[in-house]
């Protein structure tokens, strides 16, 4: 190898870091390594940071530590170049609070102290898109090889896919370079949109796989001409995309699931973890609904949620827990969008999960009907969001007040941002008419 990439997902997801030859990263493996400041886990989704002195002004150095389970070749690149994810700490020896890997990890220590161990499963969805240099331009789907656009509807198409099979066979080959655990490919509803799923496995190593998963797809869509993009909503009019969590809880030791009694029946504990996503999931949203856009997506009638409720195989719901044999019983949270950090969304999805499973919070009992006849009481914007995420204390509890404060403020920053803009809906309908 002769160059690394030492990446660092940030409070978006977004990989930063540093890139240095080979042999001057394994010589600073001697000592402390390299060093980035902690306001990294500060900056917005625009590169600017809040207002707010989250940090107390200081903005101290962060010590990177290589995770040597995530070493990985990076094979879109012609020059031999490995990448590696980062945990931070800082000159003390101590993590640094809110890091998404460490909030991650305070969540799953809360499991391993119980003796149990949460298995998550993520089906992530995504959409090619033209090439779009202009902001205030509509994105349209791409061209594939038949030399048309697609403009109906394919949902679960073969020929769709294999529209874009040079680019998709480029993904494949690239996560298995990787040794991205990435099982099955299929159309969406929404032109030119896909979803992959993962295979179930340790909550840590999937967040770590989906991350990079997102960095694989954007530069293999890149070198293809077009572009992909985990927005929540990025075309009107079409359904969103998700990332669908697949979750259960084993013993650790034994590995039988704790969702199951010893008769293949569902659980006290089963029943209680729904219970827990059910009364603070709502609390959490604003991690698994980051964006102002995320909440676009959460609208009836386009397989998406509106409001908590939960049942068997029902995909109108917020958790629809699959026909499957006693053994594998789990459920699925679609709250998350694809936009989401995965570390912090499987955080808080496990977190409110733990916390039902713990404090016996009994779920409603489950719907057979439409949940969109239901009201929906799910936040229906950022605003709604962060304020009940930063009232939250429970979560904090667990999460990290730091973290809680840092995340609510790059929140309100983006929603000051956000605000400043004049949309073309506006221009469009306000201008000569008021």
């Amino acid at each position: 190898m002769t160059e690394v990439e030492c990446l660092v997902p940030d409070l978006a997801g977004v990989p930063r870091g540093k890139i240095l030859p080979a042999h001057k990263f394994i010589a600073g493996l001697k000592d402390r390594g390299l060093r980035l400041p902690e306001s990294l886990f500060i900056q917005t989704i625009t590169g600017d940071y809040p207002e707010e002195d989250v940090m107390e002004d200081v903005d101290q150095d962060m010590y990177l530590r290589p995770d040597p389970s995530t070493v990985r070749v990076v094979p879109w690149y012609d020059e031999p170049t490995c990448q590696v994810i980062n945990d931070c700490y800082y000159r003390d020896g101590s993590a640094v609070d809110i890091a998404p890997r460490h909030v991650l990890r305070r969540v799953l220590r809360l499991y391993e102290e119980k003796g149990w161990a949460p298995v998550i499963a993520p089906e992530l969805e995504f959409y090619l898109v033209k090439v779009n240099t202009d902001p205030d331009y509509p994105l349209e789907p791409p061209i594939g090889r038949s030399g048309r656009a697609e403009i109906g509807r394919q949902a679960f198409g073969i020929d769709a896919v294999n529209e874009f099979d040079p680019l998709f066979e480029d993904v494949y080959d690239y996560a298995e370079a990787q040794g991205l655990d990435v099982d099955t490919l299929h159309h969406e509803s929404g032109p030119a949109q896909m979803e992959i799923n993962f295979e179930h496995g340790d909550p840590l190593d999937l967040a770590d796989q989906v991350f990079l998963f997102k960095r694989t797809v954007h530069q293999t869509a890149l070198r293809h001409n077009v572009y992909a993009t985990f927005m929540a909503k990025p075309l009107e009019g079409q359904p969103g995309s998700a990332m669908h969590l697949h979750q259960s809880v084993v013993e650790r030791d034994s590995r039988l699931s704790l969702f199951v009694d010893r008769d293949g029946r569902e659980s006290d504990l089963f029943r209680w973890h729904i219970g827990g996503l059910q009364t603070y999931l709502p609390q959490a949203m604003l991690l698994l609904a980051p964006h102002v856009n995320s909440y676009r997506r959460l609208v009836k009638n386009f397989s998406a949620p509106i409001n908590m409720h939960w049942g068997r195989d029902n995909r109108t719901v917020g958790l629809r827990v699959p026909n499957s044999e006693a053994g594998d019983t789990r459920i699925e949270n679609r709250l998350s969008g694809a936009d989401a950090n995965p570390y912090l969304a499987i955080a808080a999805s496990l977190l409110c999960g733990y916390l039902g499973m713990v404090e016996r919070l009994e779920p409603s009992n489950p719907i057979t009907g439409s949940g969109y006849t239901k009201a929906h009481d799910l936040p229906k914007h950022l605003p709604d969001a962060i304020e009940k995420f930063q009232k939250a204390q429970r979560l904090h509890e667990h999460l990290g007040d730091l973290f809680g404060a840092a995340f609510t403020a790059v929140k309100w920053a983006e929603w000051d941002a956000y605000q400043d803009v004049i949309s073309s809906w506006e221009r469009e309908f306000l201008l000569l008419n008021v």
